[in-house]
């Protein structure tokens, strides 16, 4: 350690312990860090009058549906195809009776008919600064709930520490932090550090880190009531539960990324989610839509013309052509490669250039909500195995079952490991490890459907994965319209897999396409 121990090291440090939420408090406390605020730009697409446009748009997901919703309003002529057999794209909630399209594995849900008793295989959570979206459930009526994304009360679970026993989140977080503060009030005690702090500053930082990981007067971690008591405290004196040791806290993965997580950008309280299913904004949206919107319509060829867009579609077994003077196309871009176009080469290498998500949910019915009688109530637990996480529903408290979120895989590695398998054969699976966590767990379990993104008919992938290469040499190339062609959603955001990328995307190309028309209109000449 150098002689000047500055306060950008100082920060560094209190990132490496608590995280970007320790970060910003420590710097508000030294005076660091103002406030500010941005604001979200919306597109305003302005009314035609008497000059109608007609704009074809290829996929029903939530950008097209937010594209026409609003198309629609300013006098655009709109037709929608969709490839699959339902509206809402990547937005899917399953429940009683649906169909899961997985290729080479179709399922049906088989849980009972109850409105608790649902899945979100898609998107499950509304970050409050997603403005675009909450403005749509404003303005559409989408009813809104709390969603319950961090609670202290679940597990963390890694079968090489803490002898393969899952221990509660409290317990590791207030452990982990009271430990990593105590170190570093020993280091901002020490006199070489003095030189870089005044005594004042010591003296605040010291009261922070204190208070922060609850250390004794003598600045040592001692255990503390924010990891919960080990019995009592209600009639009689609490006994609080004895630190885990510090060592065994490293052996855990889980402070590498998972400890931190909800307090990410998209992650961190409040978070909320739609009454009954997150897919009743794409049933707003369906409702307030009037052009029709034809799915089992797969499309098989685009061809730009000076004026306008060929699109030849499959339905019911027949080939059709539509046309439109623009083309909106929210298909995933990877399998842009499958469907002949007249797209230049540049353009089409730009598309198979993005690679594609591994993301992998099971939704498991339970026969009761046993989680509740461990004081569970939403939330997420934690795991090394492949299922990594288990996730217990905030909807639906004191009913007698409810749905799980038995796995849901972010490493493309575990994902391939479920998608191997048969539906069948991922239940039981699933059942083992979570069995790791609630030893009952497959005494409860009633059915389940599960969902690898990236094999599901007409997806075929999750979010887009875009590396730093990739979006520096061919996002604004893709981004810019070709010719009459826009490329739009998730995929053409820099929020890719949230319902807001896809959201922003379609604004962003609304407020481009009706600076053309405009300009169309005008006869002046059009900068595309």
């Amino acid at each position: 350690m150098s002689d000047s121990f500055t306060r950008r090291q100082f920060l560094n440090s209190v990132g490496a312990t608590g995280g970007s939420a320790a970060v910003y408090q420590m710097s508000m406390a030294l005076g660091l860090l103002p406030g500010s605020a941005q604001a979200v730009p919306f597109a305003k697409v302005e009314a035609l009058g008497n000059s109608q446009r007609s704009v074809l748009i290829l996929g029903a997901g939530i950008a097209g549906l937010v594209c026409a919703y609003e198309l629609e309003r300013a006098g655009f002529g709109v037709t929608i195809l969709e490839a699959s057999h339902r509206i809402g794209g990547r937005n899917l909630t399953i429940r009683s009776g649906d169909f899961v399209d997985e290729m080479g594995h179709p399922q049906t849900c088989q849980f009972d008919r109850h409105p608790n008793l649902y899945f979100n295989a898609g998107p499950a959570r509304i970050p409050s600064h997603h403005h675009h979206l909450l403005h749509y459930c404003r303005t559409l009526g989408v009813e809104l709930e709390m969603f319950v994304n961090d609670n202290k009360h679940t597990y963390v679970h890694d079968p090489k520490a803490f002898g393969g026993k899952p221990i509660k989140n409290r317990e590791y977080v207030t452990d982990a932090r009271g430990f990593m503060t105590e170190l570093l009030a020993k280091a901002v005690n020490k006199p070489d550090f003095e030189k870089a702090f005044s005594g004042e500053d010591t003296e605040r930082v010291l009261e922070f880190l204190r208070s922060y990981g609850d250390l004794s007067p003598a600045n040592t971690y001692e255990g503390s009531l924010r990891a919960g008591y080990k019995s009592n405290g209600m009639v009689i004196p609490g006994e609080l539960k004895t630190p885990v040791e510090f060592s065994d806290l490293l052996d855990s993965s889980f402070w590498r990324f998972r400890m931190h997580f909800t307090e990410g950008e998209d992650q961190c309280s409040p978070l909320m989610q739609a009454v009954g299913g997150m897919d009743n904004i794409v049933k707003a949206f369906v409702r307030n839509i009037k052009s029709r919107i034809l799915t089992n319509a797969q499309v098989k060829r685009i061809t730009l013309g000076e004026n306008g867009v060929d699109v030849v579609y499959q339905h019911k077994g027949r080939h059709k052509t539509t046309y439109g003077d623009y083309c909106l196309n929210s298909i995933p871009k990877h399998l842009m490669g499958g469907i002949d176009s007249n797209l230049p080469n540049d353009y089409s290498t730009a598309l198979a250039s993005i690679g594609r998500g591994k993301l992998f949910k099971m939704g498991i019915q339970m026969r009761e909500r046993f989680w509740e009688k461990e004081n569970i109530y939403g939330g997420i637990t934690w795991t090394e195995q492949e299922i990594e996480q288990l996730w217990y529903p905030p909807h639906g408290i004191h009913t007698e079952k409810g749905v799980m979120l038995g796995a849901y895989t972010f490493d493309a590695e575990n994902s391939e490991f479920f998608a191997r398998m048969t539906p069948e054969q991922r239940f039981e699976e699933v059942l083992k490890q979570g069995e790791k966590i609630h030893p009952d767990f497959r005494k409860y379990a009633q059915n389940a459907v599960s969902v690898p993104w990236h094999r599901m008919n007409h997806m075929m992938g999750c979010t887009a994965v875009w590396t730093a290469e990739t979006r520096e040499r061919w996002f604004k190339r893709l981004q810019q319209p070709e010719g009459r062609h826009y490329m739009i959603g998730d995929q053409m955001s820099f929020h890719p897999g949230w319902q807001e990328g896809a959201m922003s995307s379609a604004h962003w190309t609304l407020a481009h396409l009706n600076n053309r028309v405009r300009a169309e209109l005008s006869g002046a000449a059009v900068n595309a």
